[in-house]
């Protein structure tokens, strides 16, 4: 059965044949060479009515429509496009794609693309606090990918998230995680004052990056074994006619698990979602 439906709105060419392109369920790495298919700088303003349509976006998922738009943004991406910047940020707030996650996956790989021009309106937007708390920690994520792809953008991303976790009172503790684990992604050693005050401070959410001391052997600022040797040695075990009480809970306990947590973090902020699209 041909489950694609009639688009009320039409979109000239080349633009339609996204309409029918179908499955995008490849990574970054395999994405098409879409500007081999005539796409340019004039196709722009098209490509971000089609990025941002909802009627694309809530589409039937077995149809080919509603992959359309996840092409048209990764055609802004590979075009550069400044212009997309801000629609795109305002598209993660939409209240009809709450329980659609694709597009927030995959929003920081194409401001990656985009590059260093897309950073005032990050931080503009990182910094409001009537935004999403999940779109906000989306943002970390997005100059993550700047600072990645870009590295001379590295020092002036790694300047906006040190600021915001400054404000840490303001913050909500998961947007300080992801924050703190961001810099640790990018190996941010200068930030690590900040980082330390945060964590001082039991403004950062433990399960996402893990404590001081982790966020220190992942700076390179401490080793597991100085962890350990610095660790006290466990009590003797009390005799049996005592009650048994265990230790405070370990960092294991606290449910932090390092480094895996960085390819994790955009679906822990969104873990009580479900995907709209099969993947």
């Amino acid at each position: 059965m041909n489950t694609d439906i009639e688009h009320p709105i039409s979109y000239p060419a080349p633009l339609d044949k996204l309409l029918t392109y179908g499955d995008a369920r490849q990574g970054p790495a395999n994405w098409a060479d879409y500007l081999a298919l005539g796409f340019g700088p004039e196709h722009i303003p098209d490509l971000i009515r089609m990025a941002t349509d909802l009627a694309l976006n809530l589409a039937d998922t077995e149809s080919m429509e509603v992959w359309a738009p996840t092409h048209a943004w990764r055609i802004l991406g590979q075009l550069r496009s400044k212009e997309a910047v801000q629609p795109l940020l305002d598209f993660l707030e939409e209240p009809e794609m709450e329980y659609d996650d694709w597009f927030s996956e995959e929003l920081p790989v194409v401001i990656g693309m985009i590059g260093p021009v897309a950073l005032p309106a990050l931080a503009e937007y990182l910094a409001d606090l009537s935004r999403d708390e999940s779109a906000r920690i989306t943002m970390t994520s997005c100059i993550e990918k700047i600072a990645e792809k870009w590295p001379d953008a590295r020092e002036q991303c790694i300047t906006i998230l040190t600021e915001q976790l400054e404000k840490l009172d303001e913050n909500e503790p998961d947007v300080n995680g992801f924050i703190v684990l961001s810099l640790v992604n990018m190996h941010a050693i200068e930030a690590a004052p900040v980082i330390k005050r945060a964590f001082d401070a039991k403004s950062v959410e433990l399960s996402i990056m893990g404590d001081w001391n982790e966020a220190q052997i992942e700076l390179g600022l401490k080793t597991r074994e100085e962890r350990a040797q610095a660790q006290p040695s466990p009590l003797p075990l009390p005799s049996v006619n005592k009650m048994y009480l265990p230790p405070s809970s370990s960092d294991a306990s606290r449910g932090y698990q390092g480094a895996s947590h960085k390819k994790t973090k955009t679906k822990m902020a969104k873990q009580s979602r479900k995907k709209n699209r099969k993947r």
